[in-house]
């Protein structure tokens, strides 16, 4: 039966001190197979800025906020927030969205 609550939807962008920007990626990178292997996980992707050498680029999708939450306990994730700490020229920019329609895993991915 497919879930008929809209999708949460997130983008931020994460500038990085460049002395760390090869270590942000790689942490990033590091955990986009256990995420997307999260209940309610869809996409977790890590780009890096086609117009700024210093920004990531993170575009997630999640089924609701409490697999958002979820995500967010991992060790993994807490591990990297906490890297990240020291890593950051300035604070993460975060947007939520949730889809204005219905749009099935399937829709999403065709």
């Amino acid at each position: 039966m497919a879930n008929n609550k809209p999708k949460l939807f997130l983008f931020a962008v994460i500038q990085v001190k460049p002395e760390y920007f090869s270590a942000a990626k790689a942490a990033l990178d590091e955990i986009i197979q256990p995420t997307l292997q999260e209940p309610g996980c869809h996409v977790f992707s890590a780009f890096v800025s086609k117009d700024r050498s210093d920004t990531l680029h993170l575009f997630e999708c999640f089924e609701n906020e409490d697999a958002l939450n979820a995500h967010y306990a991992q060790d993994y994730t807490t591990s990297v927030f906490k890297k990240y700490e020291t890593w950051l020229s300035a604070p993460v920019e975060v947007t939520k969205m949730y889809a204005s329609s219905q749009v099935s895993w399937e829709q999403f991915h065709a």
